[in-house]
């Protein structure tokens, strides 16, 4: 077996991606109104959206035990695997790459972290990435290297129709949910080494979408780009930045993924969310 490349369900990348490349998905924990399940496996993208919609319920998120990554390298190694490249969300957004470090550091070795620095594709980018490598026969300095490199070449921005879910999850301070819902003000939001900053502001959410796509086109320069598009319960704005960025983009755009963003970036982020995720091939 080549590299065994790890990710968490915070990467939201479509499944045929993650068979294809054998990715290892590990589960973050979802906590609905005291009910605790794992994201994708218990708890879907469409629980979180009722629950934080008509039904107001509590939502939180935890990360997954060190234990479980042990058990999760463990296995991979005793399968054949000459090592192993695990990929996870943000250490500023989440205890995901502590709790990885903490395995890897139990297990040996042959055990890699990297911290993609954002979450969603823009952490999916970067697995994929490792996994590409690891596929051609690289070895495990490289296969972190591929992932890295990912990382610098890959922009997340986007629209909430509010930052109240983002303050309560001590995602962004008070100062900027004042900002941003000030005069019925539409923040659009990028990762900024790690962190999620206010990046623009505008009146309605058409405007939104429509800065959503400047900002993409602006990420994407004159590279060959692909685009992850997520969003929560709201498909119909998903299909509208995909149909602009082709437009926009043309034949510079190599490939597009939608996938609705699970419950965890839910918890976070509300009902309404847009996200484009711009991947720069080189």
């Amino acid at each position: 077996m080549p590299v065994a490349v790890v990710t968490d369900s915070t990467a939201y990348l479509p499944t045929e991606l993650v068979e294809r490349d054998r990715l290892t998905v590990v589960p973050l924990t979802v906590v609905l109104d005291g009910t605790e399940g794992l994201e994708g496996i218990d708890v879907f993208p469409a629980d979180a959206a009722r629950a934080l919609g008509a039904r107001r319920a509590s939502v939180s998120t935890s990360r997954p035990a060190p234990e479980q990554f042990v058990r999760t390298y463990r296995r991979l190694l005793a399968a054949g695997a000459t090592g192993v490249v695990s990929v996870h969300l943000s250490a500023e957004l989440s205890g995901t790459v502590a709790a990885a470090r903490l395995a890897a550091a139990e297990v040996g070795e042959r055990v890699d972290v990297v911290d993609a620095r954002s979450t969603g594709m823009g952490l999916g980018f970067p697995a994929l990435a490792a996994a590409a490598a690891a596929a051609g026969g690289a070895k495990l300095t490289e296969v972190r290297r591929a992932a890295v490199d990912a990382i610098g070449r890959t922009s997340t921005f986007f629209y909430v129709d509010t930052l109240e879910f983002l303050r309560r999850g001590g995602r962004i301070n008070a100062a900027e949910a004042l900002l941003g819902t000030a005069l019925s003000v539409k923040p659009i939001l990028h990762v900024a080494d790690g962190t999620i900053a206010l990046r623009d502001r505008v009146r309605t959410a058409g405007r939104g979408l429509a800065r959503l796509v400047d900002l993409a086109v602006a990420a994407a320069g004159e590279a060959e780009v692909e685009i992850g598009l997520h969003h929560l319960a709201t498909p119909r704005r998903a299909a509208e930045l995909a149909e602009a960025l082709g437009s926009r983009l043309g034949e510079r755009l190599r490939a597009t993924y939608v996938t609705e963003a699970g419950a965890v970036i839910a918890a976070h982020a509300g009902p309404g969310l847009a996200c484009v995720v711009v991947h720069r091939r080189s």
